[in-house]
């Protein structure tokens, strides 16, 4: 017999086990149904997993720079098998975090693949035979996305990966390509080399993490190169040519074309959307580029169906879907919540240097005819950050110059992703330059280059 449910959620990654969760919160019997691991790509195979490799990376790099600190060791090695099986341990323990939410908010859990059946119905099965027939009221899509695949360039576990295999290498490669400079690319491109990998990193687009503001990915690219990574934009993949247990690339760029060579080569150019086998076909859901169009809350063109997160476009960050999460089921409830505003979404690349955004990048803001004041403030002016031994990078702040709204703040530098959500909190207060003066930031730290670059835009920075 079909169970009936107030809501079901298909998929559960930072968009659909927060979803339930808060359905349970509003006293809504909730099922959600899950066909691979809780906790979505992000917590598995993303967002937790690469930052603690990332880690391991840093705490490398910091352990070839002791002398600048006073200190001297002999014989630095890493284990690269423990730092990836520790890697594994951090998602692994998480993923049961969730399982754990889940059940303490009572929400009924199905290990499957769930597919629309018609009105209000939700048949659910696992390695193609029958597990559930479920009945729900509504019905939330969160099947997130994944890789985009190249044609040439399919990840074949072994010459050529996708972010699964660059996450479970069993073994450090030498030389290192990696197509495309977005955050998952420049991520491993970071990882990789601050381990020790020759690395070279190829866009196709004139700049490198070409959806933050010029400024910014000009001083990441100078950055990495100074890492000794080689980095190419305006470069466009023609082919890969697999030699034995290495690869070769060849890229046009400039006019000229280059044959590289390297022993692994990760694909990282773009994710689509799992629109694939969930019952679409005869509903009124609108796809567009496999994704699934919503209106501010939501909801598809089929009565009762509903979308969130990587499924809907972008932005593609696991803190859109989980917020689109509540809002949809607010909404659902009859609660009323604010529709999301996407410019009030923070960005963030775990690379090094560290990169954090919020809002409109300065041409952006131009471009919307906006007037702009423009602050800027180097870290080599913030004590905090000379005192950690890491003065490289720089705030900016983008303000509107007749009412002085914050349009937009971007950050290269030290721990920049744990401050960006001071501007995140300003803008959904639609704060001015005003009350961003008039806040005191303690000292010392690193934050105070936030408020030197809000002064900085009105002629009355302090420290530099």
């Amino acid at each position: 017999m079909a169970e009936a449910f107030d809501l079901v959620v298909v998929g559960g990654g930072p968009g659909g086990y927060v979803a339930a969760i808060r359905a349970s919160q509003l006293k809504m019997k909730v099922a959600l149904v899950e066909r691979e691991n809780l906790g979505g790509i992000c917590l598995n195979w993303g967002c937790i997993p690469t930052k603690a490799l990332l880690r391991a990376s840093e705490i490398n790099h910091l352990l070839h720079s002791l002398d600048a600190y006073g200190f001297a060791a002999d014989n630095i090695r890493f284990d690269f098998a423990k730092v990836v099986k520790r890697s594994r341990s951090v998602a692994g323990q998480l993923s049961g975090g969730v399982k754990h939410l889940l059940r303490k908010n009572k929400v009924t859990v199905f290990d499957g693949h769930a597919k629309l059946a018609g009105a209000g119905k939700v048949a659910v099965t696992k390695d193609g035979k029958p597990v559930a027939e479920l009945l729900g009221k509504h019905v939330i899509l969160a099947t997130g996305a994944r890789a985009r695949v190249l044609p040439g360039i399919e990840p074949d576990g072994k010459l050529i990966w996708s972010y699964r295999e660059a996450m479970t290498a069993p073994a450090l490669p030498k030389r290192l390509i990696v197509i495309g400079s977005g955050a998952i690319g420049s991520e491993f491109a970071s990882f990789y080399r601050n381990m020790g990998s020759e690395v070279t990193l190829i866009e196709a687009m004139d700049r490198i993490l070409p959806v933050e503001d010029a400024e910014i990915s000009a001083f990441v690219h100078k950055a990495f190169e100074k890492q000794g990574m080689k980095v190419m934009v305006g470069a466009k993949l023609q082919g890969v040519r697999k030699e034995g247990d290495a690869i070769a690339a060849i890229v046009e760029a400039g006019g000229k074309v280059t044959e590289i060579k390297a022993d692994r080569l990760i694909s990282a150019v773009g994710i689509v959307g799992n629109v694939e086998d969930l019952g679409l076909e005869g509903t009124k859901i609108q796809v567009d580029r496999t994704h699934i169009l919503t209106d501010a809350f939501g909801r598809t063109g089929e009565p009762g169906i509903y979308a969130i997160g990587d499924l809907t476009g972008p932005p593609w960050l696991a803190h859109k879907a989980s917020h689109e999460g509540i809002i949809c089921v607010e909404a659902i409830a009859g609660l009323h919540p604010h529709a999301m505003d996407t410019l009030n979404i923070p960005g963030c690349t775990y690379c090094r240097p560290q990169v954090a955004s919020v809002g409109l990048t300065e041409a952006a803001a131009k471009a919307r005819g906006h007037e702009v004041k423009v602050g800027r403030f180097p870290f080599i002016g913030n004590g905090k950050a000379i005192a950690m031994g890491e003065p490289e990078g720089f705030v900016k702040t983008v303000f509107d110059a007749k009412t002085g709204a914050l349009l937009g703040a971007h950050m290269v530098g030290p721990e920049v992703t744990e401050m960006i959500q001071g501007y995140g909190i300003a803008r959904t207060l639609e704060t001015t330059e005003v009350e961003l003066m008039h806040t005191v930031f303690p000292h010392p730290t690193v934050s105070e280059a936030m408020h030197e670059s809000v002064l900085d835009a009105y002629g009355r920075v302090i420290h530099i």
